[in-house]
């Protein structure tokens, strides 16, 4: 099992993200490389980008307010 984290160079300053919307529903089998969701941080939308391949299990939903590091959701083996 993998953590999705936000990177902690996705964006510059320590400012708060937003949760735009994930692009995969909770429980679909995604592969790596799969751009997962967007994050809005002050003007600019960032893509989270998953870092291998599995089932995507969704921790943060649409509308919750990220930092960097947090866990926004899972990524399982299938």
């Amino acid at each position: 099992m993998s953590d999705l984290k936000i990177p902690l160079d996705l964006w510059e300053d320590d400012t708060e993200g937003v949760v735009l919307h994930w692009t995969y529903e909770d429980g679909t089998v995604i592969a790596k490389g799969a751009m997962l969701a967007e994050i809005m941080v002050e003007k600019a939308q960032l893509e989270l980008i998953a870092p291998t391949g599995g089932r995507l299990r969704i921790g943060a939903q649409p509308e919750a307010i990220v930092r960097k590091g947090d866990v926004v959701g899972r990524i399982e083996p299938v």
